[in-house]
């Protein structure tokens, strides 16, 4: 009799320790997808980060863009050593610098409300930052409830519409 519970308990302990091992390996499989998805944003962020530093001497940094249309663009928000708001938009090349006042814009906040009263959009997908023929350009997707997406393009200066292209 005592024999039997010893086996029950051995194969329970086997159980478990094979639940915990597979748990183990979905985590471990979780992680390793995680970080080599997220890998080429955080590469990015780091460098349009120390480009950003560079050029404006920002300070602090709030936000980063990755805006794609005809070329790639990325863009960093934040303060510089003086305390002033700037934006700063760094092609892929890293090339051609634009560094610009946030006074002189629309922050994505006010974008943001823009798209949900005036274009009456709930589910905004992402806001990015980056240069459209050459001028600073809020680009937003949403999607509708049927899956498609609609692309909006507004300017950074007063949020005039540039391009909307939907259901996409």
């Amino acid at each position: 009799m005592q024999e039997q519970e010893d086996q029950r308990e051995s194969r329970k302990t086997k159980i478990l320790i094979s639940v915990i091992a597979f748990l183990l390996v979905i985590i471990v499989m979780i992680t390793i997808f995680y970080i080599r998805s997220t890998h080429p944003r955080t590469q990015a962020k780091r460098e349009a980060t120390e480009i950003a530093k560079e050029y404006a001497h920002l300070e602090t940094v709030d936000n980063f863009y990755w805006f794609t249309r005809k070329e790639t663009y990325f863009s960093v928000t934040g303060k510089d050593d003086k305390g002033e708001s700037l934006v700063v938009i760094i092609p892929k090349s890293g090339e051609k610098v634009t560094v610009l006042n946030q006074k002189d814009g629309v922050e994505e906040g006010h974008i943001r409300q823009i798209i949900e009263t005036d274009y009456k959009e709930k589910d905004i997908q992402k806001i990015s930052l980056g240069l459209y023929n050459d001028k600073p350009t809020w680009e937003v997707i949403t999607k509708n409830d049927d899956g498609s997406l609609n692309y909006y393009l507004l300017s950074f200066e007063k949020a005039e519409e540039i391009m909307v292209i939907k259901n996409v």
